[in-house]
């Protein structure tokens, strides 16, 4: 059969005290139910189904570009009814996977066991045993210890709350039985809902044998309903993140102040000093080293590069043997060669810097193409920007461009040119020529300082 995903994500999520709907708070950066959604197509799903609610509008907008299809849940009558609401669309051939928009940390490995084990004759249900099962619906077992029905906490008798495996909601079940038994369920409980739950005692009824199975870490399958949780599941997430990269040969000086928020790759002997965050997709290649308090977005970083300290990069692209920071911004479209180097307070944007090149201290340079082993002063700032349009400034090998520098561009400064220092480069300087553009000095003898007036 193939399979299909039905992702629960109606719920308002009131206890996260919020305009925004719960399952688009972000855990590493991403959304919850994008975490869901991402674990769903991983498994091979033919089709993703979303059961929205609260904040649909929100939910469209925000997961826009995702594979997904949409059912809407106008009324909160529970999770059977959320179910219900996705199910015309599902096929009747399938089996289906039923996730949770707020549970975002489900493994792959205990997915597939679960879905190996369900079939048009058997329903597969994940629990889990809790030291306090204080919120869950509790397993009921029969003297022979198979699953016979789920009882809700506020429906449970004094006996049943002592039960510690408790439901976790997450079950795989063919389509053809769901639309057999959701049209069977009642509302006539505590919570006046339809419980996807009741369909347990409806398979046991019917003869289809009720198979469970278990996460390998209780932390799976728990749910965000405050912000609580979400920051415990968010340490939860970084420590696993923290603990691969360390055994694919990676040194975290603590393993506790490294932060992933989207997918970070690393070669060998690679450093990571503390309070550095990875966000979108960042590879460091073998040798690198991170100083602390680095934030570093969507970049690829090459052999051997050191990056110092409280430097930002983002969207760029490092060589090998680079030298960068302390204080550094490498903003989008930035390109280094290997061996150049951009030193501290130097800030970048859509430019390229040659190999062996040098823009050490207080600079900006912007769509700027830089060759190789050229020296860019202190103080050096393209003019890049007339109000309306960009320009480029061409900087060719060799070039030494003096401290306290303003290049105008659209400017090129040729091969082995010098700028002398403060100058103000409004034309092109040819290859081999001296540029100086300031105003002439003038010392005027017995000046006296303007003093203020009694």
């Amino acid at each position: 059969m193939n399979l299909e995903v039905v992702i629960l994500a109606a719920g308002q999520g009131t206890r996260m005290r919020s305009a925004l709907p719960k399952v688009l708070h972000p855990l590493a950066g991403r959304p919850l139910v994008k975490h869901v959604i991402d674990t769903a197509h991983r498994l091979g799903a033919q089709l993703v189904h979303t059961v929205i609610g609260h904040g649909a509008d929100q939910l469209r907008a925000r997961l826009a570009g995702e594979a997904v299809r949409w059912a809407e849940q106008r009324e909160q009558l529970g999770t059977g009814h959320a179910v219900a609401q996705a199910l015309p669309a599902v096929s009747p051939d399938s089996l289906v996977l039923i996730l949770y928009g707020d549970v975002p940390l489900v493994s792959e490995p205990t997915l597939q066991a679960l879905v190996a084990a369900a079939s048009t004759d058997t329903l597969a249900l994940l629990t889990v045993t809790l030291p306090d099962p204080s919120g869950y619906g509790r397993i009921l077992r029969d003297a022979a210890g198979a699953v016979v029905a789920i009882v809700e906490q506020k429906d449970a008798s004094s006996q049943q709350l002592g039960i510690t495996e408790v439901n976790t909601g997450i079950l795989a079940v063919a389509a053809s039985r769901l639309a057999d038994w959701l049209p069977r369920l009642s509302a006539n409980n505590a919570q006046g809902e339809y419980y996807l739950t009741d369909i347990i005692g409806m398979a046991v009824r019917d003869g289809v044998a009720v198979v469970t199975q278990q996460p390998a870490n209780a932390w799976e399958v728990q749910g965000v309903n405050n912000r609580q949780q979400l920051s415990s599941l968010e340490r939860i997430y970084q420590g696993e993140q923290a603990n691969r990269l360390m055994a694919e040969g990676a040194t975290l000086a603590d393993p506790a102040r490294v932060d992933i928020r989207g997918t970070l790759t690393t070669g060998r002997d690679v450093v990571i000093d503390v309070n550095c965050v990875f966000a979108g997709d960042v590879s460091l290649a073998d040798n690198v080293e991170i100083g602390p308090n680095c934030v570093i977005t969507d970049a690829r970083i090459g052999s051997g590069t050191v990056i110092k300290a409280n430097s930002v990069i983002e969207s760029a692209e490092i060589g090998a043997n680079c030298d960068i920071g302390p204080f550094a911004r490498l903003r989008p479209g930035t390109r280094m060669a290997d061996g150049a180097k951009v030193g501290n307070f130097v800030e970048t944007k859509k430019t390229v810097i040659g190999p062996g090149s040098k823009v050490n201290h207080l600079t900006y340079v912007g769509d700027c193409e830089i060759g190789a082993r050229a020296n860019i002063g202190a103080g050096t700032i393209t003019c890049n920007y007339d109000g309306v349009n960009k320009f480029k400034t061409i900087i060719d090998d060799g070039a030494f461009i003096g401290s306290n520098t303003s290049l105008v561009a659209p400017v090129r400064v040729g091969k082995r040119a010098t700028v002398g220092a403060g100058s103000t480069i409004t034309a092109d300087v040819g290859d081999d020529q001296l540029a100086v553009a300031r105003g002439r000095q003038s010392n005027i003898d017995g000046w006296q300082r303007p003093t203020k007036k009694q």
